[in-house]
């Protein structure tokens, strides 16, 4: 069997992978049906498509553990000897894993946020949420993109962490807490929070937007890139990062 799907065989044979993409796709969905089934007639007149997905990101969070856990986990069982054995080349195996793991982000996050456009469509009859734009369209369909290399990321720190509790600590603070911390940094702070990670996947996803019931829009002066720069940028973390997981995994004992 390939490399592919032996690793698929693998994240599915446990239930985990299964919870978090149940989870993944409930906090998307959720957070939809509940931002747009309260709205009064009023508020649905100014609703935007942007106000379907508060949850993206917490799902997002959630996928990003599923992927350091598919890696973790061998890790701590020691399970990754054995699969080393069958596959000396440490970074093709590594690769596999990753590939079906991103995979599978992807698709979760084009679930979760297609979905929630759905139900706030249905909740919110009178409000205007076709997909009319570009914009409108990055932000529905580029979630599966952004899932999928925060997935990466995801792997990557768990290849160089290799336990679960820290992999995972700092896959939720980086974006939550240490981004936003940056701009505390006097003088220079609000300048290079605009070049985090994690903060130009999100400007890909919301730069064009109407943000209507969740406040004004950000100007062009909140970005220092493009939305499609923004992501290569992004993908360039990611790249990078996995580069190095694999680098350090092919180096030192597993």
């Amino acid at each position: 069997m390939s490399v592919i799907t032996v690793e698929r065989i693998k994240l599915f044979s446990t239930r985990s992978p299964w919870w978090c993409m149940v989870i993944a796709a409930f906090l998307t969905v959720g957070f939809a049906a509940l931002t747009t089934g309260f709205l009064n007639s009023t508020d649905e007149q100014q609703a935007t498509i942007f106000i379907t997905q508060p949850g993206a990101q917490l799902s997002q969070m959630v996928m990003m553990v599923m992927a350091a856990l598919a890696v973790t986990t061998e890790y701590r069982f020691g399970t990754i000897r054995t699969s080393f054995q069958a596959v000396p080349q440490r970074a093709a195996l590594l690769l596999g894993k990753t590939a079906v793991v991103a995979f599978l982000a992807g698709v979760i996050g084009l679930i979760a946020s297609f979905g929630a456009w759905g139900i706030g469509s249905l909740f919110a009859g009178n409000a205007d949420l076709a997909i009319n734009t570009g914009a409108e369209w990055r932000l529905l369909a580029g979630q599966g993109l952004i899932f999928a290399l925060s997935a990466v990321i995801a792997v990557a720190v768990g290849i160089l962490i290799r336990q679960s509790a820290g992999a995972i600590a700092i896959l939720i603070l980086w974006p939550l807490l240490v981004e936003n911390l940056v701009t505390l940094i006097p003088k220079v702070g609000d300048d290079l929070a605009k070049w985090a990670p994690f903060a130009n996947g999100s400007s890909f996803l919301n730069q064009g937007q109407d943000f209507g019931l969740a406040g004004a829009g950000a100007g062009g002066s909140d970005f220092a890139l493009g939305p499609w720069w923004a992501l290569l940028y992004f993908a360039g973390w990611a790249a990078a990062l996995l580069v190095i997981a694999l680098f350090t995994a092919s180096k030192r004992d597993a």
